[in-house]
């Protein structure tokens, strides 16, 4: 039995393309689409749009994750392994492992015909939005054999935004999450490695769906569709690329337009959620504390009780690489314990649903 992607019982998280109902586009990672069903089948209808790298989605049924690889530009219906458990209930998350390297069109699911799809239990409440890069979608994430070292040589398999400190966040405070994380990024365009030589920054990508060119023109998000009580800001590392302009002079004039800018940024997430905290962070991966001063700067300048600077333990001095899943759990375990503190209004009904 076809189970199409505009089905009312799937439950989408995450900025999604829904203009063609029956064929939403994933875009960013954590971007998912879950499902409750019975019978023991069960199939995936999907479309990859190809960039660079090998291009993956994640499944995760009835607790047990595992990756599949995606041929290019092509539909392709993928079989899950079901356990035949009698008829019993089971659960299905696909998710979007990946950043814009790829786009994943999503027509559905197929299961047994007398299957049934199920309710899913209430959604929480809490709702978080990220704006990162590499780090904040997991990238490179699923290499533990180089924790605190340099990356291994890849093309893409190491990449799951499950184990982004982001995701393993909104997992630990049972919260929505909407992950703007891109590889490679950086605040202002002409600088950090994504899209280069034309790098394209977040003052660019924040506000969009699609916003690689290689997949056509960009388009514009509602943000009306997603109001989140907490925001979390984390660039500041791509941007010292191709020059460390805050490192080498912190008062010269391309770190005083960086901090200018930055705060600029902020002034656009306060004025689309009025109400959000919004907190400001780098990460463990190594880069100058004057980006981090420069970040205190812009959070001091907003004069907004809601905007907040949080630095690691081992801010800037924990890895040389990409974050691994124990780094991005240090990370998670750090900020969810700071989040709580915060005492969001709304959010302890949420907890435990």
């Amino acid at each position: 039995m076809r189970i199409w992607a505009d089905n009312n019982k799937l439950r989408y998280s995450g900025r999604i393309d829904k203009s063609d109902s029956k064929n939403p586009v994933f875009v960013f990672p954590c971007t998912s689409v879950e499902m409750k069903f019975t019978g023991n089948s069960l199939m995936l209808y999907v479309r990859n749009r190809n960039a660079y790298w090998d291009n993956y989605i994640g499944v995760i049924l009835d607790g047990e994750q595992q990756s599949v690889k995606l041929p290019n530009d092509q539909e392709t219906v993928i079989t899950i392994n079901v356990k035949n458990t009698q008829n019993s209930e089971h659960d299905v998350l696909v998710f979007k492992r990946q950043d814009s390297c790829h786009e994943l069109v999503f027509s559905g699911f197929e299961i047994d015909n007398n299957g049934e799809v199920l309710d899913l239990g209430r959604e929480s409440n809490r709702r978080i939005e990220v704006y990162g890069d590499s780090v904040s979608a997991g990238e490179v994430s699923e290499a533990v054999d180089y924790i605190g070292k340099e990356d291994p040589v890849h093309n893409g398999e190491y990449s799951n935004s499950w184990y982004s400190y982001a995701w393993l966040t909104a997992r630990k405070l049972n919260a929505q999450i909407h992950d703007i994380a891109q590889g490679g990024i950086a605040l202002l365009d002409k600088t950090g490695w994504f899209y280069e030589p034309d790098a394209i920054g977040m003052e660019t990508v924040g506000d969009k769906i699609h916003y690689n060119p290689e997949f056509g023109s960009e388009s514009k998000w509602d943000f009306t569709n997603y109001i989140p009580q907490l925001v979390i800001v984390a660039f500041g590392q791509n941007d010292n690329h191709p020059e460390d302009y805050m490192k080498e002079d912190y008062n010269g004039e391309k770190a005083v337009r960086w901090r200018k800018h930055y705060k600029l940024f902020l002034e656009k997430i306060r004025e689309k959620y009025k109400d959000a905290y919004i907190i400001c962070i780098t990460t463990l991966l190594e880069h100058d504390a004057s980006w981090d001063r420069a970040i205190a700067e812009a959070v001091s300048q907003m004069n907004d009780k809601k905007i907040v600077q949080y630095l690691f333990k081992r801010n800037g001095c924990g890895t040389p690489g990409h974050l691994r899943i124990p780094e991005a759990e240090e990370m998670a375990e750090e900020l969810s314990s700071y989040i709580e503190s915060l005492n969001i209004e709304g959010w302890e009904e949420c907890k435990k649903l």
